[in-house]
């Protein structure tokens, strides 16, 4: 073991033990130490043990770990810090402007564990209520960890969205005379995207070529029929190549679940040649079935019966529900949200800020809930017949009741019910939690279901079909999160929502004005599903909303 790695293995023990609020003058003496030992011009592992001890800065303490690791390869206290350190917190001591202080105040204080967690924290400004996170600070860390994630390889469907139409926009230009169709998980819109896959005619080596002289791709793979490369974005790019012939054959048994195309396959076998996608369908007589709804047998059945859904689209979303302002965690005010949303059409705002247990979001008190409610209702009056409905995102506290007495609680149009702390809970405890808000009569919407971060955090455990069964008996709408990073509740328990009745609602979860386009990821999501324009309840007219809100109300002691 040389001089560098056994200085990394100090500074790192350094580190970890601040993060962990040991002694400092401990640390400091194992960060010394590394600094001394980089400097040194003789291999450590050249000398004695008496000459190890009489270094500058080493003493016999760290001189007999260090004769551990150059005799074992290891520094057993090392890994003991690293044996109860979560793998997020290390890759965060990779993020420029965090240092073991403020780390240890993100891990402790806001319980964040990985890196997608503290970017979505850093987007809620969650940062700005602890002391040394100034706006600036927090700008930096949120600008460093999109650097390094977007070097991993796995990406938000949101965050590739543009760049795969970019690129095939691009490849079109440049062999116009050849065919190239998305295809894969991008044209499926799966949640995650780990390559983008087109289908081409254009030959290899013509496309090899053309790739090569662009310094910004690297050839990852080659095969028969097939190019994989990667540009400096670190996507995989990877390209089918097929006769014309087999074109459009190749694109549909790519644009699909491995479940559908077993079941096409064998109600409709391919024959021939077909001109587009649609004659395919046409070929077997059945009405055209999109890409995101080719995900199970039964969607097959459906469209021989000609019963596909007609599917919910962007234009059918009628109001914001679920939106923070300034008066907690959001970066825009009241005023502000409502004169975006009547830019953009909308009939309704619906304003949750955070419950007061969300002290890290700066969550309303009772008495600045009477306040926030008096400026709603001037401007209420002001905006007519624009409606701002008065709501709160309560959290679900660790018995299972909401955050405020039932008379504060009665004074708002609808209650979203979250669990924002303690995410990690067994699914006993987390079922016991939700059951608990699903049944309390003030709650309206179960916002977040498992509170999953997608590439980041799996979300606590629950039986899905015991939440949506309770839901259905409750009067509970299900929360469709569209933050790109949540799209919770996931899309493959929506058809059981459709089963029993229970309506889902596509919130934004908006922290700011440009958080409303996130609208589009969950419309996307419940497209998937086979969700309706009438199945979803941000859909619904101001009409609609007033009466929703009235039978809300009705169930309420």
């Amino acid at each position: 073991m040389d001089n560098y790695t056994i200085a990394d293995n100090f500074s790192l023990l350094a580190k970890l033990m601040d993060i962990h609020g040991e002694n400092s003058f401990k640390s400091k003496s194992y960060s010394s130490a590394a600094f001394a030992i980089e400097k040194l011009p003789i291999e450590l592992a050249t000398l004695s043990e008496e000459r190890i001890f009489a270094i500058k800065g080493v003493g016999e303490a760290i001189g007999k770990k260090i004769i551990e690791q150059i005799s074992t390869g290891q520094l057993s206290l090392l890994n003991e810090y690293l044996s109860k350190t979560p793998s997020g917190i290390l890759d965060m001591l990779s993020i420029k402007g965090l240092g073991p202080k403020k780390i240890a105040v993100i891990w402790k204080d806001l319980e964040i564990e990985s890196l997608g967690e503290l970017l979505y924290a850093c987007n809620e400004n969650r940062l700005l209520l602890y002391k040394g996170f100034g706006e600036k600070t927090q700008q930096n860390i949120k600008e460093a960890i999109e650097y390094f994630l977007n070097n991993i390889g796995s990406y938000l469907y949101q965050q590739v969205e543009q760049y795969a139409e970019n690129a095939q926009l691009i490849l079109q230009q440049q062999f116009p005379a050849a065919k190239f169709a998305l295809a894969g998980d991008f044209i499926r819109h799966m949640e995650t995207i780990d390559q983008l896959v087109w289908v081409t005619t254009v030959e290899q080596e013509v496309l090899t070529t053309y790739l090569a002289k662009d310094e910004t791709y690297t050839i990852e793979k080659l095969a028969a029929n097939l190019t994989q490369a990667k540009g400096k974005e670190n996507l995989l790019l990877v390209f089918k190549h097929v006769p014309p012939e087999i074109f459009y054959q190749t694109v549909f048994e790519n644009s699909c679940s491995d479940l559908f195309l077993d079941t096409w396959k064998q109600r409709f076998p391919f024959a021939g040649e077909y001109e587009s996608e649609a004659a395919i369908f046409e070929n077997a007589g059945v009405p055209f079935i999109p890409a995101y709804l080719r995900e199970t047998a039964a969607i097959v059945s459906s469209a021989v019966k000609n019963n596909l859904p007609v599917v919910i689209q962007d234009a059918d979303i009628a109001g914001i529900i679920h939106s923070h302002s300034k008066w907690s965690d959001g970066s825009n005010s009241i005023e502000e949200m409502i004169v975006a949303a009547k830019q953009k059409g909308l009939q309704y705002l619906v304003i949750s800020d955070h419950s007061k247990s969300a002290f890290y979001a700066n969550g309303l008190y009772e008495e600045r809930i009477i306040a926030q409610h008096e400026e709603i209702d001037a401007l209420n009056a002001k905006y007519a017949p624009f409606k701002v409905f008065k709501s709160i995102e309560s959290d679900i506290l660790n018995d299972g009741s909401l955050d405020y007495h039932n008379s504060v609680l009665s004074s708002f149009d609808l209650v979203i019910a979250s669990v924002h702390s303690n995410l990690k809970m067994k699914e006993d405890k987390a079922m016991m939690r939700l059951l608990a808000a699903i049944e309390n009569p003030y709650t309206s919407i179960l916002g977040h279901m498992t509170g999953r971060l997608l590439l980041s955090r799996n979300g606590y455990p629950v039986d899905h079909k015991k939440i949506i069964d309770a839901c259905a008996a409750n009067a509970v709408v299900i929360e469709l999160n569209a933050h790109p990073k949540r799209l919770d509740i996931d899309w493959r328990w929506i058809d059981y929502c459709t089963e029993k009745g229970v309506m889902i609602s596509i919130d934004p979860d908006a922290h700011t004005i440009e958080g409303y386009k996130d609208i589009h990821y969950g419309v996307l999501a419940a497209q998937k599903a086979g969700i309706t324009k009438a199945q979803n309840l941000s859909s619904f007219s101001l009409a609609q909303m007033e009466i929703f809100i009235a039978q809300q109300k009705s169930k309420r002691p």
